[in-house]
């Protein structure tokens, strides 16, 4: 049970990068944690330091989120803990090459972890919050780390690039069907650019080959991120300058609507 006024934020792939800063951040806004990553050793060292420098509480839940069992296990424990009021879906694996050619069964892997995972922990999460502000209660947080290579698909790895396409898609669909059912759970998709981690390290590549131009510290990026969740965002993209760039996309979206489902084909795709 949470000792915080805040509860409890559960976040996943805790052990460095991302996720470890989102903890970090998180435990000194007056969060409890609860830590979930493939390695143990890491997770209790980050736990205890977590402890000794926010004060607050700190739990740790290994897990790996390629392993169907793994991921139940988390999903059950969003569903039962009352005091979970926030979840950082952010554990994912990124690409070791282009699609063509490459290993099939990483993309596997990296569709388990990135599509899989993200979407029932994310609708674990969205049912466990929504039934607690059903009750009064108050409900809960759900935030997604996605990627800004699900609006500009064509410059990355094929099946990286869509798994973060599922992870924006999968947020905006989540906040219109609460929305709609008047439930009050909050949504927010992160979209960072490219962010200074161990995610290259881990498949044989070095942030140094690329230009230092487009790369992003982790800190500044989950700061940015934090700082578009108090202001309410569903979508933030923390290296975007203007947002009415992003806004002026969304619209031109929402106008292709009246005529993406109509009662015959256009005109072009007939015989004249």
């Amino acid at each position: 049970m949470s000792t915080s006024s805040k509860g409890t934020a559960l976040v996943t792939g805790a052990s460095s990068g991302i996720g470890a800063t989102y903890a970090d951040r998180l435990a000194r806004r007056g969060y409890d944690l609860i830590l979930v990553a493939r390695n143990q050793d890491r997770l209790n060292e980050a736990a205890a330091r977590l402890r000794a420098e926010a004060g607050v509480a700190v739990e740790v839940l290994p897990a790996d989120l390629s392993q169907q069992a793994d991921v139940e296990k988390v999903e059950q424990r969003l569903r039962a803990d009352a005091a979970i009021t926030l979840l950082v879906n952010n554990a994912g694996l990124g690409p070791k090459e282009g699609s063509l050619g490459s290993d099939i069964a990483y993309h596997d892997s990296m569709i388990a972890v990135n599509v899989t995972a993200v979407n029932r922990l994310a609708i674990a999460a969205t049912d466990a919050f929504a039934a607690k502000g059903a009750e009064g209660k108050g409900a809960g947080t759900v935030v997604n780390v996605a990627s800004v290579v699900a609006l500009i698909p064509e410059m990355f790895s094929a099946t990286y690039a869509a798994t973060k396409a599922f992870v924006l898609a999968l947020t905006q669909s989540l906040q219109a069907e609460t929305a709609k059912a008047g439930k009050a759970v909050k949504f927010q998709a992160v979209l960072p650019g490219l962010t200074r981690t161990e995610i290259f390290d881990r498949v044989g590549k070095s942030f140094d080959d690329l230009d230092q131009t487009m790369v992003m510290e982790v800190g500044e990026m989950v700061d940015a991120a934090l700082a578009g969740l108090d202001q309410g965002e569903l979508i933030t993209i923390p290296s975007l300058p203007d947002p009415a760039d992003f806004d002026a996309v969304s619209k031109a979206r929402y106008a292709l609507g009246p005529n993406l489902s109509r009662n015959h084909a256009a005109s072009r795709y007939k015989a004249g």
